[in-house]
């Protein structure tokens, strides 16, 4: 039984493949590096169009905005709409199994508006352990015009997010990453290792158990004592690891959860953000 609002099971979406409403997106990627055009070539599922991590759902990076800006959203609907997608679409969308680039791209599908949005459970790795069909042939979809209803709230600004760093706002902040990094211990990625001051330590893989969602009575233990009417902004490295979070907490009953969508990488940019447990610098 599907019991989760944003989460499709693979048999839910095998027992589906065939309904001309469903629209599936292959995210698959390479998180180091956002290319994933190599291993959609290789297999995906029946159907699927593919919307790359690197092109498609991230922006170039520029002064500011982070390792992985958002991309141009008049450039994300074009794409959209090419994939023939409508809005009255059921658009599921899949990675190779570690939950971020669907995530993503489920994030960005309903900044635009979209409410029929899903990731897949597990991803193609889940689907492939179900002995489901995988191919190589890439579908050719009718092109559709796609008019989007942006949500620009689902946004945390820089301001927004400083406002918490110094004591200014009682908005929670939660910082995605591994804990090593958070504390300023290791640092592979940014400027200088540490965390935005005031944000709490909410590593995203804790939200998952081998690429699949934990059930939303477990996830909700992760959040206890936390006030679920409570604004709350989600931050990772570069806006990719925080979505599955964003999700986790959404499912367990939260209301209004932001994405910093520049996240870490972009509070760094700016040489007057002061960083709590400064470590390391890549500088």
């Amino acid at each position: 039984m599907e019991i989760m609002n944003f989460i499709k099971s693979c048999e839910w979406v095998f027992e589906h493949l065939e309904d001309p409403s469903l629209a599936m997106v292959d995210c698959q990627a390479v998180l180091s590096t956002g290319e994933g055009a190599g291993l959609y070539h290789e297999e995906h599922i029946p159907g699927a169009v593919h919307f790359d991590l690197g092109q498609d759902l991230s922006g170039p990076v520029q002064t500011h905005g982070g390792r992985h800006p958002l991309p141009d959203i008049a450039l994300f609907v074009d794409k959209v709409g090419k994939a023939g997608i409508q809005q009255d679409s059921t658009v599921v969308l899949y990675d190779g199994g570690d939950a971020a680039p669907a995530a993503r791209a489920w994030w960005l599908f309903r900044f635009i508006g979209h409410e029929r949005v899903y990731v897949m459970d597990g991803g193609l790795k889940e689907w492939k352990r179900n002995d489901f069909p995988v191919t190589k042939e890439v579908p050719s979809p009718r092109e559709r015009h796609y008019q989007p209803t942006i949500k620009e709230y689902m946004i945390a600004g820089v301001e927004e997010v400083r406002a918490i760093a110094e004591g200014e706002s009682d908005v929670v902040l939660i910082d995605s990453r591994s804990s090593e990094r958070y504390r300023g211990e290791e640092e592979p990625l940014d400027r200088v290792a540490g965390h935005i001051p005031g944000a709490v330590n909410l590593p995203w893989f804790d939200a998952l158990s081998e690429g699949r969602y934990l059930d939303p009575e477990i996830q909700k233990q992760r959040y206890a004592g936390m006030d679920k009417q409570q604004r709350v902004i989600v931050y990772c490295g570069s806006g990719i690891t925080a979505t599955p979070n964003i999700i986790s907490m959404l499912e367990s009953g939260f209301e209004d959860v932001r994405l910093y969508a520049g996240s870490y990488s972009d509070w760094v940019s700016y040489p007057g953000n002061k960083v709590a447990n400064p470590g390391i610098s890549n500088q």
